[in-house]
C-alpha cells in the first residue's frame, strides 16, 4: 500500500499546479522567511516537480525585521531584479510591522509591473496548507461565481450580525467587483488560500462589530476576537475615532493608532467582501485564510485601485471578519446567519466572469 501523501505537499501541489499553474521551462521567484521556510520549500519541491526553476529568497538575509515596527525591512532591488525575469512568484511569510507599506505593496507593484502570476501568502501557516489549500476549488469557483453575479450590479447591500453589526454599504457601478478563487493570471494576483468576492464601497454607515478577527500584523498579535469584539462607527464611509471600543485595551489603542495616524486614508473604508470558500469550516485566527470563511469582510485602508479601479489610496489594510452575517443585496439575501442561501451553494449559472 502506498504511503499516504502529506497534507502540507497536497496543499503546496494545489498552489503550484492549479492555482498558479506553474508550467514546464518557467523561472519561478519564492520570497520567505525563517518562520515560514519549510512551507516554502514544499512549493518549491512542486515547483521542480512541474520541471521549472525557482530563485528563493529569505527576507532575513536581507535586514533586520523588528516586532516594534521601528525599522521595516524595505523591498530590495534584487528582488525587483529576479521578478523582472519571472513568470510566476510566491510571497511566503510572517507579517511584520510596517512591512505591508515598506515590502509588500511595493512587490505587489512590482508583479503587476511584470505581469506575473504571483501568489500571495503573508502569515501563511502548516494549517492553511492544509486546510485551506485543499479545499474544492471547482466548488468554490462555482459559488463565487454565483455571489459574483449577483452583487456586481448591487447599489446597496445591507449586513447584520448577531454581535451588532448593522451596516448599509453603497456602491459605485464604476468601481469593479472582482472574483477571487485561486484562479491566478498575468492580470489577477491573489491571496491563497482563496475565495472571496470583493469591491471598494462607495460609503458605508453604521456599527461595525469585528468579532472573528483583525488583519496587517493583528492577526499574529491578537488573533481570534470573539470574547473581545472591537466595535466602530461608520459615517460618510469613514471610521468615527471617538466609537471605536474593545474590552482589550491594548488592542483598542492600536487600532485606533493605525486607523487614525497612518494617514488620511487609512480611516476610509477601502474594502467589501463576501468569503467563498466553503471548505473552510471554523476561523483559525489567522486573516489571510479567515477572510475566505463564508461571510463579511470589510477593511478600512487601500481600496486595491489597481484591482478594483478606485481614484484613491492608502497605506494601510486592515480588514474586519464579521461572524454570522445576514446579507441583503438590495431586497435579496444571499446569507443568513452566516449560511449562503440554497441558490448559492448551488453555484448557479453563468459565465467565468473574467
Amino acid at each position: 500500500m502506498a504511503a499516504p501523501i502529506d497534507p502540507i505537499q497536497i496543499g503546496a501541489r494545489q498552489a503550484v499546479r492549479n492555482c498558479a499553474r506553474v508550467r514546464p521551462g518557467e523561472h519561478v521567484v519564492v520570497v520567505t522567511d525563517l518562520q515560514t521556510s519549510d512551507l516554502a520549500q514544499a512549493i518549491i519541491r512542486e515547483v521542480d516537480g512541474v520541471g521549472a526553476t525557482t530563485t528563493r529568497f529569505l527576507m532575513e538575509d536581507l535586514g533586520p525585521r523588528p516586532e516594534d515596527g521601528s525599522q521595516p525591512l524595505p523591498f530590495p532591488a534584487s528582488i525587483e531584479q529576479a521578478l523582472s525575469m519571472a513568470q510566476v512568484s510566491f510571497y511566503v511569510a510572517q507579517c511584520k510591522k510596517g512591512e505591508l507599506s515598506s515590502f509588500r505593496r511595493p512587490m505587489l507593484a512590482a508583479v503587476e509591473r511584470y505581469r506575473l502570476r504571483h501568489a500571495h501568502m503573508p502569515g501563511f501557516t502548516a494549517r492553511m496548507m492544509s486546510e485551506g489549500m485543499a479545499a474544492d476549488y471547482k466548488q468554490i469557483q462555482a459559488i463565487t461565481r454565483a455571489v459574483y453575479q449577483i452583487v456586481r450590479q448591487a447599489e446597496w447591500i445591507k449586513v447584520t450580525t448577531p454581535a451588532g453589526t448593522d451596516l448599509t454599504v453603497t456602491f459605485d457601478r464604476s468601481i469593479r467587483w472582482i472574483p477571487s478563487d485561486g484562479l491566478i493570471t498575468e492580470d489577477h494576483w491573489t491571496n491563497l488560500p482563496d475565495g472571496e468576492v470583493f469591491t471598494a464601497p462607495a460609503s458605508a454607515d453604521g456599527v461595525v462589530v469585528v468579532d472573528g478577527c483583525l488583519g496587517d500584523f493583528f492577526s499574529e498579535r491578537y488573533g481570534l476576537l470573539k470574547d473581545r469584539p472591537i466595535r466602530y462607527e461608520l459615517k460618510d464611509g469613514r471610521a468615527v475615532k471617538g466609537s471605536v471600543y474593545c474590552l482589550d485595551r491594548a488592542l483598542e489603542q492600536d487600532f485606533v493608532r493605525y486607523t487614525f495616524q497612518t494617514d488620511q486614508n487609512s480611516d476610509r473604508v477601502g474594502e467589501f467582501a463576501i468569503g467563498t470558500n466553503i471548505g473552510l469550516k471554523a476561523l483559525i485566527g489567522n486573516l489571510l485564510q479567515d477572510e475566505k470563511f463564508p461571510g463579511v469582510h470589510i477593511a478600512l485602508g487601500s481600496p486595491y485601485p489597481t484591482k478594483t479601479g478606485a481614484n484613491w489610496d492608502s497605506c494601510a489594510h486592515n480588514d474586519g471578519i464579521l461572524l454570522a452575517p445576514t446579507i441583503l443585496v438590495g431586497d435579496r439575501r444571499i446569507m443568513k446567519d452566516g449560511v449562503f442561501e440554497p441558490e448559492i451553494l448551488s453555484g448557479g449559472i453563468g459565465q467565468d466572469p473574467r
